[in-house]
């Protein structure tokens, strides 16, 4: 396929409306033809079912927050409204969808909410709520912080990356609810934030925004529990501003992981060992913009999108898929107060 359509969440703080979408044309190297795709109140992130008919992001309207669905058109890319569902308080800030669970982080309610969804693809109201508690030494941990949901790849358990209380937390659902079954307590100060299972669904990689680290994990799925084994810089060591780390990728073929440094505005390449799962730096690559929340790679894994926050901008690299690294292109495209982005292809 030449081109792929891509969609980008937002803040709607200052002049976004919502949720953009794009076309990624792999022939041209290009990115273009940016449009309103959705309106929706800071859709920060978007997620799909697995079968791609459906896409969910996070909405807000004035004091409510929560989560809403469309029914995607897997043509033109076309999102039709299906239905939200808001509640008191600020929205989440994470999303994951797998069979019929929808996944939320919040952040500021430091909880995990459990949805299912109807026969149309909407969302019904949360069957579970598990909020967490505690805190943690860096002036941004005064209480729990939920980053990051999902299922485990074998779909057995859930498990939720809190920057606040330095936990990975383990869950099992059992009739609608949430029951804790283990959590791994990660170095005070750390402030886990995203994961990312290598394809052999044996190895995860936790990265933590506050030290900007990755913690290799080795994922026990008798138990559910995580045993960590590596722990590796992903901004260089001499780097002393503020960074604060964001997204994280492992490439299909399992030999490469990427992550973002907002700050240091940089996308880190490490390689995989082929036996042990643990990581050697490579290099790190500029994203050409501020603060990239996220970045992704295309359906094709040849090329990287990388999402620029505070400068608006979405910006195309190459991928050398045997050695993993990057080149940035001369294709960027504005895309107002960017949030996450992801394709409609796979």
């Amino acid at each position: 396929m030449a081109k792929y359509v891509g969609f980008a969440g937002t803040y709607t703080r200052q002049t976004s409306k919502g949720i953009y979408r794009f076309i990624l044309d792999t022939e041209e190297k290009t990115l273009h033809t940016v449009e309103i795709a959705a309106r929706v109140g800071s859709p920060t992130y978007l997620a799909w079912s697995e079968d791609k008919r459906y896409l969910y992001s996070v909405a807000q309207d004035e004091e409510l927050g929560g989560v809403a669905a469309y029914e995607v058109n897997p043509g033109s890319g076309e999102l039709r409204y299906i239905n939200r569902k808001l509640d008191d308080g600020a929205p989440p800030c994470h999303l994951h969808a797998q069979e019929n669970l929808l996944l939320t982080g919040n952040y500021h309610k430091g909880a995990v909410e459990l949805f299912q969804f109807n026969e149309q693809g909407g969302v019904q109201t949360a069957s579970a709520k598990v909020e967490h508690e505690g805190s943690g030494p860096h002036e941004r941990q005064e209480k729990p912080h939920v980053h990051y949901t999902a299922h485990t790849p074998d779909g057995k358990y859930v498990i939720a990356a809190d920057l606040g209380i330095d936990e990975l937390v383990t869950y099992r659902v059992r009739n609608g609810q949430l029951e804790k079954v283990t959590s791994l307590e990660v170095k005070p100060g750390s402030g886990p934030r995203h994961v990312a299972f290598h394809p052999d669904g044996k190895t995860a990689y936790l990265l933590t925004e506050l030290s900007s680290e990755v913690i290799v994990l080795d994922y026990h799925n008798e138990s559910g529990a995580f045993t960590p084994k590596q722990t590796i810089k992903a901004i260089p060591e001499d780097f002393m501003e503020t960074n604060d780390a964001s997204a994280i990728y492992v490439s299909s073929d399992g030999k490469f992981l990427y992550t973002g440094n907002r700050g240091h505005n940089s996308i880190t390449l490490f390689n995989i060992d082929e036996k042990t799962k643990e990581l050697t730096l490579v290099e790190h690559t500029p994203t050409g913009g501020e603060w990239p929340r996220d970045f992704t790679l295309d359906p094709s894994e040849k090329f990287i999108v990388a999402s620029n926050q505070h400068s608006g901008n979405l910006v195309l690299f190459s991928r050398d898929q045997k050695t993993g690294k990057l080149t940035k292109l001369d294709s960027e495209v504005n895309v107002p107060e960017v949030v996450c982005v992801t394709f409609l292809s796979e």
